[in-house]
């Protein structure tokens, strides 16, 4: 299985980096939408504005970049993939490739937004933290719903009606953890929230290894 895993990323790494496409037009996306609020507000000095602004611009974002993880694979090319390998090593590949853009636009989303708008944050680590997590955590739930989403017509438009009830739990646990990274709150304020957002990620990892089976199978 580890085999096919690693086939299966180093696939989908090099698809994208001979495309490029996928995360072109992410950062065009992330850096036009944080310049026009930019052009809009100018700065924002208030902290849960600026926080909320920015999980906004990051949570459209993942989901026009995880839409694609099993729409943008033909019929023809995911029949294949059936008959080389097992459910679970696509499920985690997919998985992991969308984690790592994900990673990818958070930290540049997170760079730009601060050089336009400003960065009020105080505890820096806590925050990239924050972001690395919930991007882990988008990851695992928009993959999953879009490999739902794919088996029918309207794919992106069912993936954003699942997406949002969906991430809710998980988004406003980022929201509270981010708030206080910025606030620059003690440690032992936010560390109950981080347990939270690791067990959010193995549950939605839990399920994707023992339900993408059954949606492979259809």
């Amino acid at each position: 299985m580890f085999k096919e895993f690693s086939a299966l990323l180093g696939k989908e790494i090099i698809l994208e980096l001979r495309g490029k496409y996928a995360l072109g037009g992410l950062l065009l996306y992330v850096i036009s939408t944080v310049f026009v609020v930019y052009l809009s507000v100018v700065k924002v000095t208030n902290i849960p504005v600026w926080n909320a602004l920015f999980w906004i611009i990051f949570l459209f974002a993942a989901t026009n970049a995880v839409a694609k993880a099993f729409v943008q694979d033909g019929k023809e090319q995911l029949l294949y993939l059936y008959t080389l390998a097992s459910p679970r090593s696509v499920i985690m590949a997919k998985i992991t490739y969308n984690t790592l853009l994900l990673v990818t636009v958070s930290l540049v989303t997170y760079a730009f937004y601060g050089l336009f708008i400003g960065n009020p944050v105080e505890n820096t680590w806590l925050y990239l933290c924050t972001l690395i997590l919930g991007a882990a955590g988008f990851s695992g739930t928009l993959t999953l719903l879009s490999s739902i989403a794919a088996q029918t017509n309207n794919n992106v438009t069912l993936l954003s009606i699942l997406g949002f009830p969906v991430l809710m739990p998980m988004l406003i646990t980022l929201l509270k953890l981010s708030k206080n990274a910025a606030d620059g709150l003690d440690f032992s304020v936010s560390v109950k929230y981080l347990p939270v957002l690791l067990a959010l990620n193995l549950i939605v990892a839990a399920l994707s290894y023992i339900l993408f089976p059954y949606l492979w199978r259809d």
